[in-house]
């Protein structure tokens, strides 16, 4: 750590031991690093499939490969139903099963509940299960990952369009900042919820699809941030100094302003990310996000409102958020602290 240290510009460095020095953001990034490392894992951590299977010396690992369930001496050539009792005999009878620590995937539908859906927590089910008897842990280590993901997703490409327009009219300025403003003022404008649930209902949701609407409309947050930083930097005399010597202006904008713009883009693209889960989770609440069925907090949400005699689900989704949403923003509270030249170590 301390040779990568050394190998930093002396700003670089300086941005490091301001956010290390702010103890609410370093947490929050280490306990969200560990939260979306587990989340990565939730094959392995949350399955209804064992992660290691032997039988008569053979090994075999349903997580990662398919095998039919005559390959454990069943009867049908499709895959094997590892739930089943019966493939859990043929299996133990000649061999052993390394179960995940969570014995479910997130739409594994439980059916030896001891008392009916929704059903509180148990040491089997240490979160309870959903009106659907699914388990709620489960799904939470789902959909945090789901959500993350697709946050960041949305977040690096609105970001992409964003950093590249608001470069183009900050760069330029004259009737291509005038235009792009005036389109900017009218597409910032539309009800974007609204317009999200219609295209939402038109088509069939899925993740991509649901990516690329959210995306028509998440680039305009960090256009005005970029235009005013570059607005700015085009009249630093060594940018006058390269266009003096021929440089072109691709060259300029990407190795002479967009550096100096980057800062201020670095410091809201935490809370980018985190608008990105809200909009995610208040659209599969609303019933036009992702597919039915997928790991979804907000799905969750919906079923604690719509089970008010299941508190579990309620409060599962709150504090999932809400600890998803704390940590994210007091990591773009730190981030946007180091990148302030007025605070000192």
């Amino acid at each position: 750590m301390g040779t990568l240290r050394q190998k930093l510009s002396p700003l670089a460095q300086r941005r490091l031991d301001v956010f290390w020095g702010n103890r609410r953001a370093k947490w929050s990034l280490w306990i969200f690093s560990v939260l979306f490392f587990i989340s990565m894992f939730a094959n392995v951590i949350a399955n209804d499939k064992p992660l290691i299977a032997n039988q008569n010396g053979n090994w075999y690992f349903p997580v990662f490969k398919t095998y039919p369930e005559t390959q454990f001496g069943g009867d049908f050539e499709t895959e094997a139903d590892y739930t089943d009792p019966y493939v859990i005999e043929l299996i133990e009878s000649d061999g052993w099963l390394l179960w995940p620590p969570i014995p479910y995937n997130y739409k594994t539908h439980i059916s030896n509940l001891d008392k009916p859906a929704p059903s509180p927590p148990t040491a089997k089910n240490w979160l309870g299960t959903d009106d659907q008897a699914r388990d709620v842990l489960a799904r939470c280590i789902y959909g945090f990952r789901v959500s993350i993901l697709f946050a960041l997703g949305l977040t690096i490409g609105s970001s992409i369009i964003g950093i590249f327009i608001g470069a183009i009219q900050g760069y330029f300025g004259g009737k291509i900042d005038l235009i792009g403003q005036r389109f900017l003022e009218i597409w910032s404008g539309l009800p974007e919820l609204y317009l999200l649930i219609i295209i939402s209902s038109m088509i069939t949701p899925n993740a991509w699809w649901l990516l690329l609407i959210m995306l028509f409309f998440s680039w305009t947050r960090l256009v005005d941030l970029v235009r005013a930083e570059c607005l700015r930097v085009r009249n630093f005399e060594y940018v006058k100094a390269a266009k003096a010597l021929g440089v072109s202006d691709g060259k300029i904008i990407i190795r002479h302003v967009l550096p100096n713009a980057m800062v201020a883009t670095m410091t809201y693209m935490p809370f980018i990310l985190a608008g990105a889960v809200s909009t995610l989770t208040a659209l599969d609440f609303l019933g036009f996000g992702l597919p039915p069925g997928s790991a979804s907090l907000g799905e969750l949400v919906m079923q604690g409102k719509n089970n008010l005699h299941a508190p579990w689900l309620g409060l599962t989704a709150f504090c999932v958020l809400s600890l998803m949403l704390t940590l994210m923003v007091f990591i773009g509270e730190g981030v946007r602290d180091a990148f302030d030249p007025r605070l000192k170590v």
